[in-house]
């Protein structure tokens, strides 16, 4: 406000009604600021509630990947060991080449001596564990034993008899399974060798198998 010099009443009344009409002015650029403020106010609220809730868009410059589900912990488990299991042994290894050229067919892996496999024939070593294959389908065959071999070395265990049959009941009676075990056996770490088992133990139909002892610390 300009400063004005007050000589007489009348520029005294000049005043004050300068004075008034300013503190009019303010008080209407009060009142409209408000007026503005609940206007916005509700213009937000009527988008609101005709659009609903508002979420923003993504950022397409960033690549969300969507979480993959997770298994049941349990069922995680076992199809992670049936991979390793299918992985470790196949039917496809040759094994002729790795026994030894005796009427038994008997294994003995590169470093056990021949005094191994003439104990295990002769009983050295006692069974103390034994899985019947005998009429399982290849599969499930060559599942139950890798599971076995691999459990049995756990515990300490030694010496195993596995049954596979005679393959009599096989078309052809030509001994599939037999065959199959012979070279799953060989691709386990596990075994050190096996034998043909004695007659009272199986004869032709199961094996003897020596396990590698289990470390310990």
């Amino acid at each position: 406000m300009t400063a004005v010099k007050v000589k007489t009443l009348g520029d005294l009344k000049v005043v004050k009604r300068a004075i008034a009409e300013q503190a009019r002015q303010r008080v209407l650029q009060a009142s409209q600021e408000v007026k503005t403020v609940k206007q916005a106010a509700s213009d937000k609220d009527l988008f609101t509630r005709a659009a609903g809730a508002v979420k923003p868009l993504p950022d397409k410059r960033k690549l969300h990947h969507a979480p993959k589900p997770q298994l049941p912990q349990a069922m995680q488990y076992q199809r992670d060991e049936k991979k390793v299991l299918k992985e470790a042994i196949s039917d496809e290894f040759d094994v002729s080449t790795l026994l030894e050229c005796d009427e038994h067919l008997s294994f003995r892996r590169p470093g056990i001596g021949t005094d191994v496999t003439r104990k295990l024939r002769r009983g050295d070593w006692s069974i103390q564990r034994q899985i019947d294959l005998h009429g399982l389908r290849r599969d499930d065959a060559r599942e139950a034993l890798s599971i076995f071999i691999r459990e049995a070395h756990r515990h300490g265990i030694r010496c195993v008899r596995v049954v596979h049959g005679k393959g009599l009941g096989s078309p052809g009676k030509a001994p599939v399974l037999k065959s199959r075990v012979h070279s799953w056996l060989v691709q386990k770490n596990e075994v050190l060798a096996f034998v043909q088992a004695k007659p009272a133990d199986g004869g032709a139909g199961a094996l003897v198998v020596l396990l590698m002892a289990t470390r310990t610390l």
